[in-house]
């Protein structure tokens, strides 16, 4: 399982080919996990609940207490570590829906709209949780298949 977890920062920016559910799954998973033990000990290290409410009204203290711990720097260098990993491994499993990764940025874009985003956030997970095409497609062979295809190459 470690293997599909990292498997997308292996193919770092490769936008072609097709990728499995499970890829993509233990992918988000791994974010997950990250991401959580990372905001665990910021709260550990004295961020509360108490900053983060009163972030309307002092966004000073609330920047102060999140950036200059060292964690919220440390959650921000993740996250852009991971976000062409994490477009490329969305636009592969798009690809292996047989669908063009031109639908990342319109569900993108539909996201930001007011009322509708949240639908086509849902959507688009959806999309990416359903079976990929059986068989080779336009983009390529079927990474299930047991046919000699290299997928941790």
């Amino acid at each position: 399982m470690l293997d599909y977890m990292l498997m997308p920062l292996r193919r770092y920016a490769q936008f072609h080919g097709r990728a499995r559910r499970k890829e993509f799954l233990w992918f988000t998973m791994f974010h997950m996990i990250v991401f959580t033990i990372i905001i665990a000990i910021m709260f550990g290290m004295g961020l509360t609940t108490a900053t983060l409410a009163d972030a309307g009204n002092n966004p000073a203290a609330f920047v102060s207490a999140f950036f200059f711990s060292g964690w919220g720097v440390l959650l921000v260098i993740f996250w852009l570590a991971v976000l062409i990993p994490t477009i490329a491994v969305t636009i592969r499993r798009l690809h292996d829906r047989d669908m063009s990764g031109w639908w990342y940025p319109a569900f993108f874009l539909a996201s930001l709209l007011p009322y509708v985003g949240f639908l086509a956030s849902i959507a688009l997970f959806v999309v990416l949780l359903l079976p990929g095409t059986v068989g080779p497609n336009r983009f390529g062979a079927d990474p299930k298949a047991p046919d000699g295809v290299d997928v941790f190459g």
